[in-house]
């Protein structure tokens, strides 16, 4: 039978290579349904040439396209609850969840509580939510599979042995464009300095992320959600060439690493056809251009936002929630030319020292400490 597939952020990088690997695919999967926060026109396109039973948009003005377009073909939903309507009313296999923010949390945990199998590619629902996720998930039967390359790959290589015999893992960061800069060039780092990505072509969100590093830590924290991992049991390594994605050692000394191209539709086709693989059209590795492998240890003076991610380990409660918004929001202030880069960390930084803890928040609570945090970042302006 085909595999019915909804993606929810079918418009951003994420989205396009999932399109792409579906395409290869068929006729064994289908999409069902696709979503995103705006870009009407790029959605309306997407679907009819898809043609899914339904279409869901945050945005209502974008909303009038995707109507237009369908003429009645596919139902759609529209304004802040279209993500969750469109999981809840259409009948799927897998739900790719690829919104960056906070937008797509609300749809995540309805595709975990039906049961459904979720690609995770966006970090927001394991740093934010993983305490409450990951006992729905038990309870409903749902999979919740790594699209991130370093966490497929810390998946992958975690095939080579038992659990409990695992005694660390590494996720590896090419130390994006300002890998060699001092903290006082990063000062005077631009827009354009940031989006120049070594290896990776991403959206600017999670490129910003990369150059700060908070992408690196955002992952440490989802690591330890996903694979219940102890902080520390979870390193980094600063790896260039983005060729090695994960390693894991074994109790024996042993490490097992999961290498491949910096092409993002691997590990989104493996967690579509898990525990299957096909060929896959991303590009392959070749070993005769690789002249040699570099790693080391990322410098925490020059980019802390690593450190903030064992920090909000030991807090717990609401502070991932308080680490993401807050950093989202820094970085909108950044691409609008308010502060400048190393502002990004240093506000994150400065929210999450503020804020209140709270044991075992609810779902509720996470999306409120969310919306505090994004709103104290422009307090911290006049600060």
């Amino acid at each position: 039978m085909k595999k019915r597939v909804i993606i929810l952020g079918s418009t951003g990088s994420i989205g396009l290579s999932t399109l792409s690997v579906l395409e290869d695919l068929r006729p064994d999967f289908e999409v069902v349904g696709l979503a995103a926060c705006k870009s009407g026109k790029v959605v309306a396109e997407q679907a009819r040439y898809w043609s899914p039973k339904a279409v869901a948009i945050i945005d209502d003005q974008a909303a009038g396209d995707v109507q237009a377009a369908g003429q009645g073909n596919w139902d759609v939903f529209t304004g802040p609850q279209a993500l969750t309507q469109l999981v809840d009313s259409v009948e799927c296999d897998i739900v790719v969840a690829a919104v960056v923010g906070a937008a797509g949390l609300p749809a995540v945990f309805r595709a975990v509580e039906l049961g459904r199998r979720v690609a995770l590619a966006n970090k927001e629902p394991m740093v934010v939510g993983g305490a409450l996720l990951l006992p729905l998930a038990k309870k409903s039967g749902a999979e919740i599979l790594p699209v991130d390359s370093e966490h497929s790959g810390v998946f992958q290589a975690m095939l080579a042995g038992r659990r409990e015999e695992i005694r660390k893992v590494y996720l590896t960061a090419s130390g994006g464009p300002f890998r060699t800069w001092s903290s006082e060039q990063m000062k005077m780092a631009t827009l354009e300095n940031a989006l120049n990505h070594p290896t990776w072509k991403m959206g600017p969100k999670i490129t910003i992320d990369s150059a700060t590093l908070m992408n690196k830590a955002l992952e440490i924290i989802e690591a330890h959600w996903l694979f219940g991992f102890e902080a520390d049991q979870i390193g980094v390594l600063i790896h260039p060439e983005s060729v090695i994605h994960a390693l894991v050692e074994y109790a024996d000394g042993s490490v097992i690493a999961q290498m491949g191209a910096p092409d993002m539709r691997t590990p989104i086709q493996y967690a579509l056809t898990y525990p299957e693989r096909r060929p896959c059209s991303a590009a392959q590795l070749d070993f005769a251009t690789l002249s040699r492998l570099n790693f080391e240890p990322p410098d925490l003076g020059r980019f802390p936002a690593i450190r903030l991610a064992y920090e909000v380990l030991k807090q717990g409660g609401l502070a991932g929630a308080i680490l993401n918004a807050a950093n989202e929001a820094a970085v909108s202030l950044f691409r609008n030319g308010d502060i400048g880069f190393s502002e990004i960390v240093e506000r994150t930084e400065q929210v999450l020292v503020r804020h209140e803890p709270m044991a075992n928040p609810t779902l509720d609570d996470l999306l409120a400490a969310d919306r505090w945090a994004r709103e104290e970042v422009s307090r911290c302006m006049s600060c």
